[in-house]
């Protein structure tokens, strides 16, 4: 495990990245698998902005 010192500070509005499977895409929303939980996300979330 990391010493404190080593991480990265996490605040209110930080911004992460997780790893996870996409296990459906329907109209508007993507279901994501992250360890046993599966969420729900809007697909606006994952359009590339130009």
């Amino acid at each position: 495990m990391a010493n404190q010192s080593d991480s990265k500070k996490i605040s209110v509005n930080s911004t992460i990245s997780l790893k996870g499977i996409v296990k459906a895409i329907f109209n508007d929303t993507v279901h994501v698998q992250i360890g046993g939980k599966i969420i729900t996300l809007p697909k606006k979330d994952f359009l590339a902005e130009s």
